[in-house]
């Protein structure tokens, strides 16, 4: 009789992967998703971003395509978008290894568009070489800083996405201005009135009536790092961005701990189980005043009940005063961090 060939593990097709468990799920390299186009998560936002264009008389629109993170490479005249935001299932994989989806909603991700088509636009106008655009926003050759150290109260820069992004290069300001401008329904030259920034958001308008019909100088479509090509496994992609966004270790001094966690007698409740429960409120608290990335909070809190529980630490009062100075010490740790690439302890 003729020997059976074994059986081969054949891949799912489509979104089958979709119901897989999240161990198998974790080992399919990203290229084996399928994921084609942008798909139906993404296409009615991409709709909504031509509509905003087409409602200022503008021609250009950016090609897009799915990739591992937000970004518009130099000299393409178009940006990629996180290939987890194609999926529902993709988008609980991103929450729960980052604790945040970046774009995960329908307001985020078009601000995020907006920004990113001011890059695209930049690059297909060749916008960099104009001298008008660097007297109001500086040479883009200019290096791209590590750290930046942000002044929220600058009247200089205009605000939309968080960090005060539009501080951190020339390429930057431009974009986020862009964003203003393009973004509906916003009374931008009421809203900024008084700030040297209007200045930049009316040479925007101005520039965008200038090149509204234009035809682009550059029209390539070319796709940088495209999902569909990476061999890397999902494992090892979220290996990989945790370890880009995870704090590097603070050096805790311990008074400052003594300090937030004065109690020491056995009958109070330990700091660090205090610190596991009120994780999340506090992790969530102060990405919302910082802007930071939840994951990087986290790591940093985790080292902080790594500590207390080193040393014993006890809770005095379960008030709501500790929560709040608990909140600020995080914060202190976290804009340290955010300004300079490493945590400062206070002398």
């Amino acid at each position: 009789m003729p020997r059976k060939r074994p059986s081969r593990k054949t891949h799912r097709r489509g979104d089958d992967w979709a119901t897989l468990p999240k161990e198998q799920l974790l080992e399919l390299p990203i290229r084996r998703l399928g994921l084609r186009g942008l798909g139906a998560e993404l296409e009615p936002l991409v709709a909504e971003l031509h509509k905003e264009l087409a409602e200022r008389g503008f021609t250009f629109r950016p090609h897009i395509w799915l990739s591992d993170e937000w970004f518009s490479p130099d000299g393409i005249p178009g940006f990629a978008v996180p290939f987890y935001l194609a999926h529902p299932r993709l988008k609980r994989l991103e929450q729960e290894f980052m604790l945040e989806v970046e774009g995960g909603t329908p307001e985020h991700c078009l601000a995020l568009m907006r920004h990113e088509t001011a890059h695209a636009i930049a690059n297909a106008y060749r916008l960099h070489r104009r001298r008008d655009w660097q007297q109001h926003f500086g040479r883009s050759s200019q290096r791209y800083p590590t750290f930046y150290v942000p002044h929220p109260y600058s009247k200089r820069f205009v605000i939309h996405l968080d960090n005060w992004y539009a501080q951190s290069h020339p390429d930057e300001d431009w974009a986020e201005t862009f964003a203003v401008w393009l973004t509906p329904g916003l009374d931008w030259r009421t809203q900024y009135h008084g700030w040297p920034a209007l200045k930049k958001l009316e040479y925007v308008d101005q520039l965008m009536q200038e090149l509204r019909e234009t035809k682009p100088m550059l029209r390539t479509r070319r796709e940088q790092s495209p999902a569909r090509s990476m061999r890397i496994t999902l494992r090892s992609y979220y290996r990989t961005k945790q370890t880009r966004y995870g704090a590097k270790h603070p050096a805790f001094y311990d008074e400052d701990l003594r300090r937030l966690f004065a109690a020491s007698t056995p009958e109070q409740p330990l700091a660090a189980r205090w610190l596991r429960r009120e994780r999340m409120e506090l992790t969530s608290t102060v990405a919302t005043w910082t802007g930071e990335f939840r994951y990087r909070i986290d790591q940093v809190l985790k080292d902080m009940i790594k500590r207390c529980d080193e040393l014993g630490l006890r809770v005095h009062s379960e008030s709501p005063q500790l929560k709040l100075h608990a909140v600020a010490f995080l914060t202190r740790l976290v804009m340290d961090y955010l300004h300079t690439g490493k945590f400062r302890v206070r002398v």
